[in-house]
């Protein structure tokens, strides 16, 4: 967990800034299971289930919010924290259905959503097929519902209708940067031609650092009620440092520890990712033997194992990191520029941090 350099954590009757947050999202849940709970019990235990997948995570997003809010004067905690939770249940929603995407059944070490009725299925005795297909389809539904009631806690807000219309631009353009993101993350393994490095951080960038890291910087600016030039500056921080977070993350995909990320291991490898990884790979001798392995339609535990001892022989491993480290800088010069309040730059000083972090696991 990351922390942004603020003397304290602002408080509204006792409690801190997360758990402002946490309480909205309890509330929201307690809401919506009571709703469900009149349309049927199994209505019910998927909200259950949405609600588990929401919590237990870093909640850097609306900690941006927030924090960014606070830094810049803002002291309407309460609606703050109602945005903050808005961007959390985007994140909840994207989570669960890129691994509906992947075809992942466990996140942080445990069934996610997707996993939890795959269980279900097959302990009622139905085919491991139809099983894995009764939780995609489920992880289908409970994404969904997510995405949708994000714009419904945004609609909450008691804010003026200006702001309101702008935190609703900066939450739609981040839902449909995600989008194009992840199609693109999609369609690349069809094509055999591996995509040029810039293309792979275009993809990168739509798919993460827009939701991630540029809307929430700039929802908290925005409800501040910061200028256009600060929040155009913070949407190019966040661009550069989101970048540098995918490209760290596409980087555990291929190498992390499963026992640390909750994740398969070859998780990337096996569905085919494009990543920085790969662009930087097919430039190298050892391409046509990675080519090969990933054309594997079962990859296996020594395949991988090999993949990533010919990714490390290329220099495609260290070229990415120093990719990584590239875009942290470059997100650093962005607290330079005049229009950054002295708070808000030392404030946001750590946030590179979080890359590095990623780039350990």
């Amino acid at each position: 967990m990351f922390t942004l350099a603020m003397d304290k954590e602002t408080t509204l009757a006792g409690l801190t800034d997360s758990q402002l947050v946490n309480d909205v999202l309890t509330s929201f849940f307690d809401r919506s299971q009571s709703r469900a709970e009149a349309l049927h019990r199994a209505y019910r235990f998927l909200w259950e289930r949405l609600e588990a997948a929401a919590t237990g995570g870093k909640r850097f997003r609306p900690h941006l919010v927030m924090s960014v809010y606070g830094l810049l004067g803002g002291t309407d905690r309460t609606t703050a924290a109602t945005v903050a939770a808005s961007f959390e249940l985007l994140h909840t929603a994207l989570l669960v259905h890129d691994d509906v995407v992947d075809r992942d059944f466990s996140r942080r070490g445990v069934p996610n959503v997707s996993g939890t009725y795959r269980q279900l299925a097959e302990a009622q005795g139905n085919s491991p097929e139809r099983a894995e297909h009764a939780g995609l389809s489920v992880g289908v539904i409970a994404g969904d519902l997510a995405l949708s009631n994000a714009y419904r806690l945004l609609g909450e807000i008691d804010t003026d209708p200006a702001t309101r219309r702008r935190l609703g631009d900066l939450l739609d353009e981040a839902i449909f940067a995600s989008a194009a993101g992840e199609l693109l993350d999609v369609l690349a393994p069809l094509d055999p031609t591996p995509q040029p490095v810039d293309e792979v951080l275009t993809m990168a960038r739509l798919k993460t650092a827009v939701y991630s890291f540029e809307a929430p910087l700039q929802a908290g600016a925005v409800l501040a009620g910061a200028g256009d030039r600060l929040v155009d500056v913070l949407g190019e921080f966040g661009r550069c440092i989101g970048t540098a977070y995918q490209v760290a993350d596409d980087l555990i995909g291929a190498f992390g520890d499963e026992s640390r990320t909750g994740k398969v291991g070859w998780g990337d490898l096996r569905e085919g990712k494009r990543t920085v990884l790969m662009s930087h790979a097919a430039e190298q001798p050892q391409w046509p033997r990675i080519s090969e392995l990933l054309s594997t339609s079962r990859l296996s535990a020594s395949g991988t194992a090999e993949i990533r001892e010919l990714l490390i022989e290329s220099g495609a491993r260290d070229r990415s990191v120093q990719l990584a480290a590239d875009f942290t800088d470059r997100a650093d010069q962005c607290l330079l520029d005049p229009c950054v309040p002295p708070e808000l730059r030392d404030g946001l000083g750590s946030l590179p941090g979080v890359v590095t972090e990623r780039l350990s696991a």
